[in-house]
């Protein structure tokens, strides 16, 4: 009767996915049904850790994620947890063959959370590969479904559309990160004198990411392809909105796309697809 605890986990993960993540939750739909259940487990298991380290102030956050790395070898090696969400992430990382330096790379970077850290260049590129790229990285050998010469011709593209990502929740989230949670994650950025013009450096970055991503987006097996592209699209809006905005506006309010938006950039991204032929 396993059976019935395997797919209550991966109902855990589908659900703790939705609630958090309109957005991804929209472009996993869009996935070959036979993969979504992997692309649900790791995101949920990338939320849990996000979670502790960005929520749980009432807790001892670095025993709870001494915790979490603890249940996550044992999960992985065990090939079982009791957790549900640590359950359907084992199963995928063990079928799909997942890296086991990824996770070790991203926990690193939900440890450097819980920390004060004035980041330079080289630490802020550390804390984008663990906690963006990886992830990226992750979902892309469960997109080439143990194709590894595919995998690595993907790779770079994966990374640059990961960190991209990662940047633009940087710019969405500046003000809790800065205001409640002390986080600064530009580097060599005094946040004091955060103005356009560091703004608009940070952007262009940015938009050069998302450029590079495409290319690798048009190369995706076809059972992910428009998944992923849903996702970039969504971000891209998000991206575009932000740009709009004033140094001084993101500063001081969180910046949302509407879920009725959303559904709309869904639907025209569904005709570019298929007019574009990606």
């Amino acid at each position: 009767m396993k059976h019935l605890f395997d797919e209550l986990s991966n109902t855990v993960s589908k659900i703790t996915t939705q609630k958090y993540s309109t957005s991804f939750s929209l472009g996993i739909l869009a996935l070959k049904p036979s993969i979504r259940t992997a692309i649900y487990a790791i995101y949920g298991y990338v939320r849990l850790a996000d979670e502790i380290v960005d929520s749980f102030h009432d807790y001892d956050k670095e025993r709870l994620l001494l915790r979490l790395k603890k249940d996550t070898a044992e999960a992985l090696q065990e090939k079982i947890s009791l957790n549900p969400i640590l359950q359907s992430f084992q199963e995928t990382v063990n079928r799909y063959q997942i890296d086991p330096e990824l996770i070790e790379k991203f926990l690193h970077s939900m440890e450097m959370d819980l920390q004060q850290i004035d980041y330079n260049s080289a630490l802020y590129n550390e804390y984008i590969y663990g906690s963006a790229e990886v992830v990226g990285l992750m979902c892309l050998q469960v997109f080439t479904e143990g194709n590894k010469e595919q995998y690595e011709a993907l790779k770079p593209f994966a990374m640059k559309l990961g960190s991209a990502f990662q940047k633009i929740n940087f710019l969405r989230d500046l003000k809790d990160d800065y205001q409640i949670l002390g986080r600064t994650y530009f580097p060599d950025i005094d946040m004091k004198v955060f103005d356009d013009w560091v703004k608009s450096q940070i952007e262009m970055e940015i938009e050069q990411e998302f450029k590079e991503a495409l290319v690798g987006i048009k190369m995706l097996p076809v059972s992910s392809r428009f998944g992923v592209y849903l996702a970039y699209k969504y971000y891209l809006s998000l991206f575009y909105k932000i740009k709009r905005k004033s140094s001084n506006e993101i500063l001081n309010a969180r910046v949302r796309i509407p879920n009725t938006q959303k559904l709309f950039v869904a639907l025209k991204s569904y005709v570019r697809y298929k007019v574009a032929a990606l």
